[in-house]
């Protein structure tokens, strides 16, 4: 996978991550995580942990025998602030979705004592989601975020909100299953009348937008603002038989995702011209 590859369609919708795509709530996260971890006995979830032999990557698994042996996250991971706690219920979990959804609910019930100011994770992010909205692409918000906690940090955020900024808003609570699961996209697509399709971009800086965009039948862009390097892109994409999806391109920024819509746009236009 080249960090260089295009989508195969021009984008007339954008849907868009929010932790650590377009917001930093790191802080409020991690309080809210490392309170749930000593709980998972009685919270009947410590017998649901993943085995680390069956864990993705080594990383993954040595993420969970900390966690097992600590009942919090290893500092590095805090410090680091690349991994969001969807990706670590992923580690913990796999593809338990029961258990995965009861620590959703326990993490919700823990982060309303932590969140408070919310800050764009670009200085300019506001004002790239303007430009695409400029070029008549419809946005929207998807976030595993309980809906309360998603429109208060939405109407926080930059001092002065960004409600006017998305045609829809689907948020964790709003479904069965959270993201990894397609179901949120779905349900954007479904609010915005547009059929699952490669000119629908989902933006997300986790391996489970990933997974949610390709599982729903559009054209997943990586956000990679955490500046991976290609051979940990690959690690975390492996393209194996157990872990299939790829993403169809990759940025480092909301400015390079506006760049990338434009030359897909222009790129459109030129055909269209050399067939009329």
């Amino acid at each position: 996978m080249s960090i260089l590859q295009l989508p195969h369609a021009r984008p007339d919708v954008i849907l868009i991550d929010w932790h650590a795509t377009l917001v930093d709530t790191h802080d409020a996260m991690y309080h809210a995580v490392d309170d749930i971890l000593p709980q998972l006995h009685e919270i009947d979830l410590w017998n649901r942990l993943l085995d680390p032999d069956d864990s993705k990557t080594i990383e993954d698994a040595k993420l969970l025998i900390y966690v097992k042996d600590h009942r919090r996250l290893h500092p590095k991971i805090v410090s680091q602030r690349k991994i969001s706690r969807t990706d670590i219920f992923e580690v913990l979990f796999g593809s338990d979705q029961e258990a995965k959804e009861r620590a959703h609910r326990v993490f919700d019930q823990a982060y309303r004592k932590y969140v408070a100011e919310v800050h764009p994770l670009e200085p300019d992010t506001r004002e790239q989601l303007e430009h695409l909205r400029q070029l008549n692409i419809r946005l929207g918000l998807i976030s595993n975020r309980k809906r309360e906690f998603l429109e208060h940090e939405l109407a926080l955020v930059d001092g002065s909100g960004w409600e006017d900024l998305f045609d829809v808003v689907v948020c964790g609570s709003d479904v069965e299953e959270r993201k990894p699961s397609p179901q949120m996209l779905y349900e954007a697509m479904k609010i915005l009348d547009k059929p699952p399709a490669e000119s629908c971009w989902y933006v997300g800086d986790s391996t489970t937008d990933v997974i949610a965009a390709k599982e729903a039948g559009v054209t997943s862009v990586f956000y990679n603002g955490a500046n991976w390097d290609q051979a940990w892109l690959d690690k975390i994409f492996p393209h194996t038989v157990k872990h299939p999806h790829r993403p169809d391109a990759v940025v480092r920024s909301i400015a390079e995702l506006t760049t990338l819509a434009r030359h897909l746009l222009a790129q459109h236009k030129r055909v269209e011209r050399a067939r009329g």
